[in-house]
Order: C-alpha cells, then sequence, then structure tokens
C-alpha cells in the first residue's frame, strides 16, 4: 500500500528531464545531460521533502530572500527611453510584461527592491508618445467636455436615409 503512493524522486526527475530534452528549443550536448539530470533530481527531492539545503536552520530564509538590484535605481532612471530593470538589468519601455514573466506585478517589483510608490513603470518618452496618440484621436474629450461649464452644442440631425419622395 505505500508502494502506491511513494514518491520515487528518481522516476519523476526522469520524466521532467524527457521531457525538457524534448523540446526542440532546449539545444544541449550529451555531456550536459547528467549533470541537468542530477539537478532535477536534487531540486525534486527539495520540493518534495520542503526543506532545502541554503535555508539550513531557519525554515523561513526563503519567504525573506534579500535580492540585489542588478543596476542602482538612479541609473535604472537615468534614460527618458526606458527604464533598466533591476532584475536583469536590460532596458524595457514599459516593465509590466517583463515582470510578469518573472512572477511579479508592479506592487511586487516595488516591495522586491524597497522602491517608493510612484516608481514609473514606464519609460517617460513612451508614456509621452501615448499621451499624444490619445489626445489625437479624442480620447478622454467626452469627459473634458462633460466637466466643463459650457453645455455641449447639439449634435446635428443625421441625414434621412432612402427615397426621395415625388411632390
Amino acid at each position: 500500500m505505500s508502494e502506491d503512493n511513494s514518491f520515487n524522486a528518481v522516476e519523476f526527475a526522469t520524466e521532467l528531464t524527457i521531457a525538457w530534452l524534448g523540446n526542440q528549443n532546449n539545444r544541449t550536448s550529451a555531456e550536459d545531460v547528467p549533470a541537468f539530470l542530477r539537478t532535477m533530481h536534487a531540486t525534486v527531492t527539495e520540493l518534495a521533502t520542503g526543506s532545502s539545503a541554503a535555508d539550513g536552520a531557519s525554515g523561513d530564509a526563503g519567504a525573506e530572500q534579500e535580492f540585489t538590484p542588478a543596476v542602482s535605481v538612479r541609473k535604472s532612471l537615468a534614460s527618458q527611453d526606458h527604464i533598466i530593470s533591476l532584475i536583469d538589468g536590460k532596458p524595457y519601455r514599459t516593465l509590466r510584461r517583463h515582470l510578469s514573466t518573472h512572477g511579479l506585478t508592479p506592487e511586487d517589483y516595488r516591495r522586491r527592491y524597497n522602491l517608493k510608490a510612484d516608481y514609473p513603470m514606464v519609460a517617460p518618452s513612451y508614456s509621452e508618445q501615448r499621451r499624444a496618440m490619445a489626445k489625437k484621436i479624442g480620447l478622454g474629450a467626452k469627459g473634458r467636455a462633460a466637466q466643463s461649464d459650457v453645455a455641449p452644442a447639439p449634435a446635428p440631425k443625421p441625414a434621412r436615409r432612402g427615397r426621395v419622395k415625388a411632390e
């Protein structure tokens, strides 16, 4: 009975490794496969037991992990054309999609690196481009007209459709 419910880390790690190697986007040599299998086995065993070699005596070390930024906060905001990610040090016009690939929300990102609540997620020049485009196509004009003291002019009646009556 215990054999049916038991967890076999070797088999599971082997299946994961086979699936990983079956992906055509992963390029690896035959020499790297045993090392990858060992790493996969160690990770699966660690996840199954709920402990980590890095945890040591404390079990909550993973919850409050310190993250070191790839660049300084000042350098990340130095350019008008992009924001440099504190995760990997690469420039992005907008950080939202990049953060979602790392499983973060903007609030999590700000909390992780102790950033202020007004830390931007979009580069200033990109934000200005989007703002100009929105103004050009008239987004928000209806709201501005409703808030003004002057009542908007009535819309003209549309032309009649159909046949013209004979007199």
